[in-house]
């Protein structure tokens, strides 16, 4: 381990520190999150995120910050993809469990508050499961949109006002590893795992835990861009 990884390990044990030793700004977080769940959850992919993709950075390069990364850019995109995040939680928490009962599965919209227990693992299971096969991919593929638009722009902040140009940029997707590792590989033996145990978190903390997932998503993209940089060349 280098020594720039000692101190930006340190830095982001200072940065969430306080969250940990002072009920005082942990109480603040959870009753302003319970309050404002939506600005939390932008907040939040904007900072978690965005680490996931340094350290992704870190990976590909050796470098947390490189020219052209583009830092602030990323994180709003991320802010603005953890409202969509947010949204998504809410709407397949709500629509699975309904449907679930619609086909038999008694007390499925009411087991989630319950202790936990073999059914309520089936239905997070189910939640995690739909949202992943419908809602992730569409995410993934406009995360690396946004990234490529981002690189065009040399991670300037006008990335994020200049029109993106989707059509250029999905008909020159390396379609082979987005397919074949991200969403083939990474959604059914990452994502449905790990977000069937967020759905069996209290509901307060289940947009932190799928932000701090966002590192790992962060890592897991730089793997895919390695990939496709090998295929390539």
């Amino acid at each position: 381990m280098k020594k720039r990884d000692i101190i930006f390990i340190l830095l982001v044990v200072l940065f969430f520190l306080p969250f940990f030793i002072s009920n005082t700004v942990y109480d603040f977080y959870t009753t302003y999150n319970h309050n404002h769940g939506m600005i939390m959850a932008f907040i939040k992919f904007a900072i978690l995120a965005t680490l996931g993709e340094v350290i992704g950075l870190r990976i590909k390069t050796g470098q947390y910050y490189k020219d052209g990364f583009g830092i602030i850019p990323r994180a709003i995109y991320w802010g603005f993809f953890g409202l969509t995040i947010k949204m998504a939680f809410i709407i397949f928490a709500t629509g699975v469990p309904n449907f679930l009962q619609y086909l038999g599965l008694n007390e499925a919209t009411t087991i989630m508050k319950q202790p936990l227990s073999a059914q309520k693992v089936l239905v997070s299971f189910s939640i995690s499961t739909l949202m992943n096969l419908i809602y992730a991919p569409v995410l993934m593929t406009a995360h690396k949109i946004t990234d490529t638009h981002i690189v065009e722009h040399k991670g300037e902040v006008r990335a994020l006002f200049a029109p993106i140009n989707v059509r250029k940029i999905i008909t020159t997707m390396d379609w082979d590893v987005q397919w074949n590792f991200v969403f083939k590989k990474t959604i059914p033996l990452f994502w449905i795992p790990a977000h069937t145990i967020t759905f069996l978190l209290p509901v307060d903390f289940q947009v932190l835990f799928a932000a701090m997932l966002g590192i790992i998503l962060g890592v897991l993209l730089s793997i895919a861009a390695v990939m496709g940089k090998k295929k390539n060349n």
